[in-house]
């Protein structure tokens, strides 16, 4: 019983002492380590910091941060690859306090984790993994500014039309960056897989599919208005006709869209293919770029009424034509006149314009809608007709005084209806289109003012500007020399009748020449001629000027 006790005694003592004793040697090592530095055997990812102070860690992990942020990314949009750094996408290190936690290791907490920490450094190394993070206005600006490059528009289907047929041409999806996804996934992927090596990362996109399907552009099969006018003057403005439908000919135009024919055909320049024609510029005949256009709109303008198309826009000329009836016109000049018209259709149109041999023909093509036995007419309504009176003379420096030559014919002016009547159901109904109100302008001569005589110069200049024909013969009566006009002194009466309607196109062949009459208007109560009558022997008329008579642009057709 002795003994018993005294083993209750001893016992206890002795481990304590072996306690004591690995405790002392714990305490031993910290003692040798108690300069600040970490334990043998750490590393701060592949980074072996043993025996380095804090700092000396800090700056040996930024070499590897470093490595972390050159490492390159691939970026996966939709079928491209950009390749970017981590650093571009704002990786960078977050867990900045992983060097304190190495130096704590085996040196910070009580007795019994120290020991354990120690013993376990003893038979492997302890490793701290480095974690990244990205910040994602970095990677918000990196998608915006880098990838927004491989966004793609949708690109509608088309229509092409070879031998009488409509092929269509499939449209383009394209796509578009979802940003806000694709920044969450460049974050998601830092936080979560990032090593600091290479890696791929799949962004965000979204289709971007065409507004219409291909099926949409199948329906485009039937004519829904054709007109045809005739033309056959100088080459100039022949080359501008066939170069104006060239220019027009295969535009499609979806629900909705609208369509300019100025933005289509300008400018009017040697560049864009037109020639020099005649025109009207403030009431008489000049050469310009483009002369002849107007017809080209016009007939096109005619095609859009059959169709109902719905025109926004539409000018008359300043003056009469010839190649349709009043009101039927629709002149165009860049930066003054346009013609404009909106697809009000359920489906696409194409504009089929050809202009060859001396016909001008457009086409509109699309789904039609409309009964079969809907009936359409459009009739030309002469309200009022009125004539200039006197001559019109103009200056030319260039002729001697007694030149005096005829350079057009005098024009009646109008006033003028279009009436558009819709029969269906056995019920017809009429609707106003339009008016449009056309100058009358008198017969129009050059006149030479070339002359060493300043007297003579000074009469004959008084008379151009009072526009009288008395005052200017009798000024060149007054020279030493005859008179010299084409053929002869006196000036050319007029063969067309000045209350009838001439045309507008300027001479074609001997300058003294005065164009045919143009065909007598329908009676407004008749159905309409659907086509425009054929060209006189010397073609059609030129292009106009704009309605305002005080405006003088060479671009005006």
């Amino acid at each position: 019983m002795k003994m018993n006790k005294w083993n209750k005694v001893v016992l206890p003592a002795v481990v304590l002492t072996a306690v004591l004793a690995a405790g002392g040697s714990i305490l031993s090592a910290n003692a040798e380590q108690s300069d600040g530095t970490i334990n043998k055997g750490v590393y701060i990812g592949d980074v072996d910091v043993s025996g380095m102070t804090k700092d000396q860690a800090e700056e040996a992990v930024k070499g590897e941060v470093a490595k972390m942020e050159s490492a390159s990314i691939t970026l996966q949009v939709g079928t491209d690859t950009a390749t970017a750094t981590a650093g571009e996408l704002g990786a960078k290190w977050a867990n900045t306090d992983v060097v304190e936690q190495a130096l704590e290791l085996g040196k910070a907490g009580n007795l019994i984790k120290r020991y354990k920490e120690n013993k376990d450094l003893q038979h492997e190394p302890a490793k701290f993994e480095l974690e990244y993070t990205a910040d994602a206005s970095t990677a918000r600006n990196y998608v915006e500014t880098k990838c927004k490059v491989f966004e793609k528009e949708a690109q509608e289907g088309s229509l092409t039309r070879e031998n009488g047929e409509f092929e269509v041409v499939p449209g383009v999806i394209g796509q578009k960056i979802n940003v806000e996804d694709s920044v969450y996934a460049i974050t998601n992927y830092m936080n979560s897989d990032f090593k600091g090596e290479s890696g791929t990362v799949t962004l965000s996109v979204n289709q971007d599919k065409p507004k219409f399907s291909d099926e949409e552009l199948s329906k485009v099969e039937d004519v829904l208005g054709t007109y045809t006018t005739y033309y056959g003057s100088t080459t100039g403005r022949n080359q501008n006709v066939e170069r104006g439908a060239e220019l027009l000919n295969g535009h499609l135009l979806y629900p909705g869209e609208s369509f300019s024919v100025t933005d289509a055909v300008v400018p009017f320049n040697a560049e864009n293919g037109y020639e020099m024609a005649p025109s009207y510029e403030s009431g008489r005949v000049v050469d310009s770029y483009g002369g002849g256009i107007c017809q080209v709109s016009t007939t096109l303008y005619n095609a859009l009424l059959l169709a109902e198309l719905d025109v926004t826009e539409r000018s008359n000329h300043t003056m009469i034509v010839t190649y349709v009836e009043p009101s039927m016109d629709a002149a165009i000049a860049e930066g003054l006149m346009d013609l404009v018209f909106v697809n009000n259709t359920d489906a696409p149109i194409y504009l089929a314009g050809s202009a060859y041999g001396g016909e001008l023909t457009f086409t509109i093509y699309g789904h039609e809608t409309r009964p079969a036995d809907r009936v359409l007419e459009y009739v030309s309504e002469t309200v009022k007709t009125f004539s200039a009176e006197g001559v019109a003379l103009y200056a030319n420096p260039n002729q001697n005084v007694g030149y005096l030559q005829q350079t057009q014919s005098a024009l009646t002016g109008k006033e003028a209806k279009l009436w558009k009547y819709v029969t269906e159901n056995g019920e017809t109904t009429k609707t106003q289109v339009n008016s449009s109100y056309y100058q009358a302008a008198p017969l129009g001569y050059e006149v030479g003012t070339a002359t060493a005589d300043p007297n003579q110069a000074a009469a004959i200049s008084n008379a151009i500007a009072a526009n009288d024909l008395n005052a200017v013969q009798a000024a060149i009566s007054g020279a030493a020399s005859t008179p010299q006009t084409q053929p002869a002194s006196e000036p050319q009466t007029p063969s067309t009748d000045p209350n009838q309607t001439p045309t507008t196109d300027a001479p074609q062949t001997e300058p003294n020449q005065t164009p045919s009459d143009p065909q007598t208007p329908p009676d407004p109560n008749q159905p309409p001629v659907t086509e425009a009558p054929q060209p006189d022997a010397n073609g059609q008329p030129p292009i106009e000027a704009p309605t305002d008579p005080n405006t003088a642009n060479g671009a005006a057709q």
